[in-house]
């Protein structure tokens, strides 16, 4: 599973200052370092299967997950982004290549969540799928404080386009949250 961290952080500095005494070594500076924010993590690759020249293929990309850790900052919101490359085999070209524009998704509902706030998922069902050739919406979160985490098992779909050669094709799907 990758991981990517929204830019939320703190620093926590413990200083200890006592008054010398004989025989005993002067204080020392303790630091402590804390992450707190919101991360994502995701299945590090997926094999949809094989697919027909002309036809298209679906399939799951495994359950994503958001985790918010910031406690009870008001309000912690945030918001899941998807976004693909093109897909290509061999050295690519334009017989070689799907475009992202091709490549349909839909996060389908929360399958996992925990400690509340208002969930929304970006594409509820296979009618909303919304073509990844731009940043979508995958999932947000628009209400609520307090530490939390949300899991969703999203489907892609490619319309393989007629004319391009047989072979394994290979693209990105990016994932991301703030």
């Amino acid at each position: 599973m990758k991981s990517l961290f929204a830019p939320f952080g703190v620093a926590l500095t413990l200083v200890g200052v006592v008054a010398p005494i004989e025989g005993v070594p002067p204080p020392r500076t303790v630091q402590l370092a804390l992450t707190v924010g919101v991360d994502i993590t995701v299945p590090a690759s997926v094999n949809l299967g094989t697919g027909f020249v002309g036809g298209v293929l679906t399939g799951q990309l495994g359950t994503v997950e958001v985790r918010d850790r910031r406690g009870q900052v008001n309000p912690n919101t945030w918001v899941a982004t998807v976004s693909a490359s093109v897909f290509v085999t061999g050295a690519g070209g334009p017989q070689r290549t799907i475009a992202n524009g091709q490549v349909s998704y839909w996060s389908g509902p929360a399958v996992r969540s925990t400690g509340g706030g208002t969930l929304v998922p970006g594409q509820l069902t296979a009618a909303q799928a919304v073509q990844l050739n731009v940043t979508r919406q995958a999932f947000r979160k628009t209400a609520g404080n307090g530490n939390n985490t949300v899991s969703w098992r999203p489907t892609i779909r490619i319309a393989i386009p007629s004319g391009i050669v047989a072979g394994t094709y290979t693209g990105t799907i990016t994932h991301s949250v703030a």
